[in-house]
């Protein structure tokens, strides 16, 4: 006895089945793409995204004291950014081979991995030795790290030359090994002193080189620092496995798709507008600003914003151009107000405070001379 299909089953199956076919061809090209690009949480240690595992917040206080941050994902690209001058930040080093490894920590500067294991240092720092794993929490420097005080950080613990923070920190030369990504990640730079730690190992130069490798670096490599078998071979990249023709098959679906949903969707008529439900103020960017810069004790950076902001002030009230030198501030502002050029340069353009108080004298200097030329 056999069985069929109702009418009803097949009228549902009929005006059902383009949308979930549309939707595993959906599914399936983001598995294929999210398995291509290595995997991993979506922005993770991406110094553009402002994920709680993304490396937004860092670049930017980066940017602010004169880094220059080069994101690359490729290895022939890291090849062609590291110079001498340069540090080299690694997000992957255990997709890297030895060889790889090697070849960019001789060129670069200085270096930072992170979650760097046993394949990985061999390449990196070979008097350096894995220890174990440890969950993240508040731990004392115990080195030379005393600036940045207590710092909120775990993962993999390392013994070698430079112990800091229980081993979840090892200095071996130029190299340093962080256990996890805590101290440049979004979601913990706020904790203890993590943004200063992150701001002194990577801020070692003016150019910084922002690495997040792919397993098609491993491949182009001919295996992994940190995943090697039994012969030596390493990972074979995704890429290598699907034919060239693939891709371009895949390009072509996916216009398909985009033409049957344009064909398909409801129309929903005009978009109806509504206030949004939150007001952000403007100040509390800068008072979040504020607290960062208090956490890495940033005094100096901070003066240097007050100072630039006062100056962009004064430079239109003394009706100077915009690319007036500092000799030509400092005479004009002294001309007008009648006090020493000698302490009017001091204020304008004097040396960075080393302590809060500084900082506040700073700032009430710096007023009272925008106050004074303004009212003469």
């Amino acid at each position: 006895m056999s069985t069929s299909l109702s009418p009803d089953y097949k009228r549902i199956w009929r005006a059902a089945r383009g949308p979930v076919i549309v939707g595993l061809i959906i599914v399936a090209a983001a598995i294929v793409i999210a398995l291509a690009r290595g995997g991993g949480e979506d922005g993770a240690l991406d110094p553009d995204s402002v994920s709680p595992q993304g490396s937004r917040a860092i670049a930017r206080l980066l940017e602010q004291q004169g880094v220059q941050i080069r994101q690359v994902g490729s290895i022939a690209d890291a090849y062609d950014a590291v110079t001498g001058d340069s540090t080299l930040l690694i997000t992957q080093p255990n997709w890297l081979t030895v060889e790889q490894l090697e070849t960019l920590r001789e060129q670069a500067g200085a270096t930072v991995t992170i979650g760097a294991t046993d394949g990985a240092l061999v390449g990196l720092a070979p008097s350096t030795r894995r220890e174990i794993l440890v969950e993240p929490q508040n731990r004392q420097p115990g080195c030379g790290f005393d600036a940045a005080g207590v710092v909120y950080i775990g993962g993999v613990t390392y013994d070698g030359p430079t112990r800091c923070y229980d081993g979840a920190v090892v200095r071996d030369g130029d190299v340093t090994l962080l256990g996890d990504a805590a101290p440049v990640v979004n979601d913990t730079l706020d904790q203890e002193g993590n943004a200063a730690l992150g701001l002194r190992v990577l801020g070692q130069h003016r150019q910084l080189v922002w690495y997040m490798p792919t397993l098609a670096d491993a491949a182009a490599g001919g295996g992994g620092g940190g995943d090697r078998d039994a012969e030596g071979s390493g990972l074979e990249s995704l890429y290598s496995l699907v034919p060239g023709g693939w891709w371009f098959g895949l390009g072509q679906v996916a216009v398909a798709v985009l033409l049957f949903m344009a064909w398909r969707a409801r129309r929903l008529g005009p978009i109806v507008t509504e206030p949004l439900p939150v007001v952000v103020r403007a100040a509390e960017t800068t008072e979040g600003r504020a607290r960062l810069y208090r956490r890495a004790k940033a005094t100096d950076h901070a003066a240097d914003a007050l100072r630039r902001a006062t100056i962009g002030k004064l430079i239109p009230l003394l009706g100077l151009p915009s690319d007036a030198t500092p000799a030509a501030i400092t005479e004009s502002v002294t001309a007008r107000t009648g006090r020493p050029g000698v302490e009017v340069h001091a204020v304008l353009f004097g040396p960075p405070p080393t302590t809060e108080q500084a900082l506040v004298q700073i700032a009430d200097d710096l007023d009272a001379l925008l106050n004074e030329v303004g009212s003469r």
